[in-house]
Formats: structure tokens, C-alpha cells, sequence
């Protein structure tokens, strides 16, 4: 799997490395095999869905969506206006694993455990409330 010089180029100035960084970065085969799969994650949109609320102070509801671009980064513009940072944090296990599957050419939407809650325990363990998010790989969403 060769990859363009340009897309080389393009990445080292994105990046912000130095020649010898560059060098580096190529030198790793898993960089080769991540940006081969480049494509493939560009086209997809991660989106984590509250299926379970209660007590949540940020007011997270079911039907809440936290929506990703295929690299795991947020898409504001279709998200909550307001969003908890321990919901969020909750989410990078299942965007890395999301990942991994991807680049091993397995459809991350057959993973078992794609749930996760926000890091409150919920009023039944001392905490104020608890949100349950469930993600799925979809096409891209802009």
C-alpha cells in the first residue's frame, strides 16, 4: 500500500513536523496503514446516542446526540447546545475501539459493547444522575 508523496506533503504540513519527523512518522509501518485508510474514515460520522437519562445536570435527554466526524472529532453544529465533559470523555474508549476495527477492516457497528455512561454514578450511588450512551458508525453526516 503506497501512499502518494503529496499526501505525505499535505500530512507533514497539517502536522507541522520537520523533515526529520517526517522521516520518522514513515518510517512506522501502522502510519502507512492508518492513512490508507484515510478515505474510508473521512466518509464515515460517529454518533453517540443517549439511550438512558436520569438526574443528568446538564440535561442530556434520550435522543441526545453527540455527533463525530470519522476521526472522533466533534461536529458542534450538530450536537447539544451544552455539553458535559464527562459525557464526552465517557465516549474516547468506544471512538478508539470504533477505530481500531476500521483499520482492521471489521464494521464497528458489530462490536458487543458499544455502551458507556458519563462518569456520575446516579442518585442510587450518592451521585446526581447518569446518562447511557450507545455509538454507531454511520455515513457521513456535514
Amino acid at each position: 500500500m503506497k501512499i502518494d508523496e503529496n499526501v505525505w506533503a499535505a500530512l507533514q504540513h497539517r502536522l507541522g513536523y520537520s523533515d526529520e519527523e517526517l522521516a520518522r512518522f514513515k518510517a512506522d509501518p501502522k502510519n502507512e496503514i492508518v492513512l490508507a485508510k484515510a478515505p474510508e474514515l473521512i466518509s464515515k460520522t460517529i454518533v453517540a446516542e443517549v439511550v438512558a437519562s436520569h438526574g443528568c445536570n446538564s440535561q442530556h435527554k434520550v435522543g441526545d446526540k453527540f455527533v463525530m466526524d470519522g476521526s472522533g472529532n466533534l461536529i458542534s453544529k450538530l450536537c447539544p447546545k451544552r455539553m458535559c465533559l464527562y459525557a464526552v470523555s465517557a465516549l474516547q474508549p468506544l471512538v478508539f475501539a470504533a477505530h481500531e476495527l476500521l483499520y482492521a477492516d471489521v464494521d464497528p457497528n458489530k462490536m458487543i459493547f458499544k455502551r458507556c455512561s458519563c462518569v456520575d454514578v446516579g442518585l442510587q450511588c450518592g451521585g446526581w444522575g447518569e446518562i447511557v450512551m450507545e455509538i454507531s458508525v454511520q455515513g457521513r453526516a456535514d
